[in-house]
């Protein structure tokens, strides 16, 4: 059976890693879109406007398909790769982790770079409560309103939430199922008499 399960994060986070006067702060954060990320990193920027590099990775998506790591001006891949490495580590999705950078004046060196990155990722993410998430699809009942009793009995049996909800002589609801159940509640409502299920 394919897996219909994901794990994010539950709040946002904060972590520290200190190196020859660098100082590196993670933010951990849960998003859920591209836009959102882009306005964490521009409030992140304006924030420690004065610090030399926002280095960033985040995975969107229970599939994990989109994502990304920037290095924001430091040498290619000694941070977003180290912070994007944390994140699949510890297998997460719908997080974004951004690491700013204060230059203490020492160079710290490639693998210096990598090190601070990743324990700085890894500082913030160890302070998160992970969430374990399903995979939702969400389906529509179309019904009449002596077919009530049976379409509530499926609702019970597979202990399904219905979420918009109108009964009148003609009811509709909604409700979601995780994904490994869709098939099987698809059909049981399929199969009731004078019931349309869509998606």
């Amino acid at each position: 059976m394919f897996d219909d399960t994901y794990y994010t994060i539950q709040s946002p986070t904060e972590g520290l890693y200190k190196e020859k006067g660098s100082k590196f702060l993670a933010f951990a954060y849960p998003v859920r879109t591209e836009q959102e990320v882009k306005e964490l990193l521009e409030a992140k920027c304006k924030e420690f406007f004065d610090a030399r590099h926002h280095c960033y990775a985040y995975i969107l998506g229970a599939d994990k398909a989109a994502w990304r790591a920037n290095d924001d001006g430091e040498p290619s891949g000694t941070a977003g790769k180290p912070i994007h490495g944390q994140l699949m580590s510890k297998d997460l999705t719908d997080t974004l982790v951004i690491v700013v950078r204060y230059f203490g004046g020492i160079k710290l060196g490639v693998s210096g770079l990598i090190n601070a990155y990743r324990t700085a990722a890894r500082d913030a993410l160890d302070k998160a409560t992970i969430l374990e998430k399903t995979v939702n699809l969400r389906y529509r009942l179309m019904f009449e309103y002596p077919l009530m009793n049976d379409v509530m009995r499926l609702l019970k049996q597979y202990d399904l939430q219905p979420l918009e909800q109108r009964f009148e002589m003609d009811c509709e609801l909604s409700f979601e199922v995780r994904r490994s159940l869709a098939v099987q509640v698809y059909d049981a409502f399929a199969k009731l008499q004078g019931v349309r299920i869509t998606d």
